[in-house]
């Protein structure tokens, strides 16, 4: 079977392939032509000879063209036009004699002139193949221009999705630092090892992760828990964590690093403003063909108008929307509401998707 595709892709395969089936098929529709003419196995050489004749004797053109492509658009046609018309009377004085001396058995005309008679006809053909070749030609440009376009828009498309992924709060990196500072100036070395050690892994997975690939969700959960013991050693028993992840949805694929940002709000704006600390849930379950993520706070709440969150110097909710909207095109909802009976909760809907093995 014939691979299409590579054969376009291929330009001189797809040049002698077209070039040798043109010349082919005109022999054909000469043959057919012929059927009020001569059958015999003479003419039919002829046609044969006439046909191969134009095939090698085309060929000079396609290079030819290919030099004065880089010409002034007026001086391309005319080199165009006066190559072709070479040509064609050199194809007309081959296919004459290949009349004269196979078919009339050597006659010869008295006048020179007939040696290029019909050199009209031999001009056309010939103006068809260059048509052909340059009407290809100019197809193979302008689906290379697209493949390249879609190639740079996909190159740019995975570069805002990396970007927009890598853009971690350094606010959290600080806190952290301060925080391990401040235990080892407190004597507790072993509490600051474990939050060096946890902060470490959480990075690691930060990074390894390429943004343009979703995870399964366990990986997701197992990275936010680093995440979190983190934030537990600063906050202490204030910071309570509840989940409430269904068993059906460890598998699904989410993309990396998308909650962190949420419980990154949560802690900033409920947890560290309450003096007694607060909880912090963070749910997944099945919802019809799609996978919900939420994350919810009880927090003091904020002002939420049409499901958008209006805040000053909000951590990350325009780039989760972002990143959304870069995988998931429309297929997706970005929902914050207020939650009950206090705080904030934060609803993300995408396609249920599942780890693809085959």
């Amino acid at each position: 079977m014939i691979n299409w595709q590579k054969l376009f892709e291929d330009r001189e395969r797809l040049f002698w392939t077209l070039h040798i089936g043109g010349w082919a098929g005109f022999a054909l529709i000469y043959y057919v032509g012929s059927f009020l003419h001569d059958m015999r196995a003479v003419w039919i050489f002829v046609i044969v000879l006439n046909a191969i004749a134009g095939c090698l004797i085309s060929i000079p053109l396609r290079y030819i063209y290919r030099k004065v492509a880089t010409f002034q658009p007026l001086l391309v046609l005319f080199s165009v036009l006066l190559s072709c018309f070479l040509i064609s009377l050199l194809w007309q004085v081959l296919k004459n004699l290949h009349v004269w001396e196979i078919y009339k058995h050597g006659w010869r005309p008295d006048e020179w002139y007939y040696y290029f008679n019909g050199a009209v006809n031999s001009f056309f053909i010939l103006m068809c193949w260059t048509g052909l070749y340059f009407g290809i030609k100019n197809y193979q440009l302008l689906q290379k221009e697209k493949q390249n376009a879609l190639k740079s828009s996909a190159m740019a498309h995975q570069a805002h999705i990396k970007m927009l992924r890598y853009q971690l709060n350094p606010h959290f990196l600080f806190n952290t630092l301060n925080a391990i500072s401040t235990l080892i100036l407190v004597k507790e070395n072993q509490t600051a090892e474990q939050m060096v050690s946890r902060l470490s892994d959480f990075l690691r997975y930060s990074l390894d992760k390429d943004p343009i690939k979703k995870v399964p969700l366990e990986q997701e959960v197992q990275a936010l828990g680093l995440y979190l013991d983190i934030e537990k050693v600063r906050f202490d028993e204030r910071l309570d964590v509840q989940w409430k992840v269904d068993d059906g949805t460890s598998k699904a694929l989410v993309p990396s690093l998308i909650l962190q940002p949420l419980v990154e709000n949560a802690i900033k704006y409920a947890i560290s403003k309450m003096e007694q600390g607060g909880v912090i849930c963070i749910a997944a379950r099945l919802f019809g063909r799609d996978l919900l993520l939420e994350v919810a706070d009880n927090g003091p709440g904020a002002d939420i108008v049409n499901g958008q969150l209006h805040r000053t110097n909000g951590v990350g909710l325009t780039n989760i929307q972002e990143r959304l909207h870069s995988l998931y095109g429309q297929d997706y909802s970005f929902v914050v509401s207020h939650n009950d009976p206090t705080g904030v909760k934060v609803s993300i809907r995408i396609p249920y998707e599942l780890i693809d093995n085959g």
